[in-house]
């Protein structure tokens, strides 16, 4: 059958059909909202940061060739050992006997309790350098110590003047302070756990240390972490209050050639600052990867490392180049 004359149309001659109005916004760039006020408090800050800096790197009274001379002496890197020593082992026991106070003032036992609440109530209210300079004078009161029955023979006894070195009463103030607020701490984590975990643990029929240790603890320390960092950055910075029962720490070392060197005083200061600068660094960084390991299980998606923040940027500014280029 043949068709009318001017009735076929060729498919190029066709029209293409209209774009619809999603496809018409998609093609459209997007323009960013404008924010004036971010720039100019972006523009404040650079200019604040700015004056600052020019401030520290052409003032002399700074220093910066002693500071370079300090920094790295052997006195300032003994008194360093000596602050890690000391922070070290006060963290571990006073983690130690802040999990055990916690667990008294959560038992059943009315004295337990008691003596668990008494004890955070004392050392949070005693300063810590009145705690240290009270067991620097201990053997004024107790010049020996014993272990026997109360009011009656010992056992055994202990001169209290041999054991009581430096080393010694600094982490043993430390740790007694360190434990009444890592007690509040674990306490805390601990009560964060959902009631659902305890009583599936109970269902199970575990036993008690066993639901503490694989069940609780590890869920309570999401919770955990986070502020007893902010404690164990606490410790760091108050390792510098053992200088006043004799132990020559970071901050002790600095004051005790600042004394010496009396000129070097502003540039021996800076020392210890950028030092504790560089400690308490450290303990974040382990901080955050501490935290993504144990928000696993809690979280759809890990937060990204640094290392994956940095290559996220760097993808997103060659896109955002490449864009540019485009256009």
């Amino acid at each position: 059958m043949s068709e009318p004359p001017g009735a076929a149309v060729s498919l190029a001659e066709a029209p293409a059909p209209a774009d619809t109005p999603s496809e018409t916004l998609s093609a459209q760039r997007i323009q960013p909202l404008r924010r004036p006020g971010r720039w100019i408090v972006t523009a404040a800050v650079l200019v604040l940061v700015a004056q600052i800096l020019h401030g520290l790197v052409t003032n002399p009274f700074y220093q910066w060739d002693r500071f370079r001379y300090w920094f790295l002496r052997p006195t300032v890197l003994d008194g360093l050992l000596v602050t890690l020593e000391v922070a070290a082992l006060s963290a571990v026991l006073g983690l130690l006997g802040g999990i055990l106070l916690a667990l008294a003032r959560l038992s059943g036992s009315p004295v337990l309790r008691a003596v668990s609440w008494t004890y955070t109530w004392l050392f949070r209210s005693v300063p810590l350098i009145v705690v240290l300079i009270f067991l620097y004078n201990f053997s004024a009161l107790y010049r020996t110590l014993s272990l026997g029955v109360p009011f009656g023979p010992a056992f055994v006894t202990f001169d209290e003047s041999r054991l009581a070195t430096d080393m010694t009463i600094a982490v043993i103030g430390l740790s007694l302070n360190e434990a009444a607020y890592a007690a509040e701490v674990v306490r805390g984590g601990i009560l964060s756990v959902d009631q659902g975990q305890h009583e599936a643990a109970a269902a199970l029929g575990l036993p008690k240390g066993y639901q503490f240790r694989r069940i609780v603890f590890p869920q309570a320390l999401r919770s955990i972490t986070p502020n007893y960092v902010n404690q164990l950055i606490g410790l760091i910075k108050s390792t510098s209050l053992v200088f006043y029962v004799s132990l020559l720490d970071l901050f002790g070392a600095v004051q005790s050639m600042g004394s010496t060197y009396p000129g070097d005083v502003v540039p021996l200061l800076l020392v210890a600052t950028v030092w504790y600068l560089i400690l308490t660094s450290a303990v974040s960084v382990v901080q955050f990867y501490v935290e993504r390991y144990y928000a696993r299980g809690a979280t759809r998606t890990l937060p990204p490392t640094p290392l994956q923040k940095a290559r996220a940027g760097l993808a997103g500014l060659r896109a955002r180049l490449s864009r540019e280029a485009a256009v």
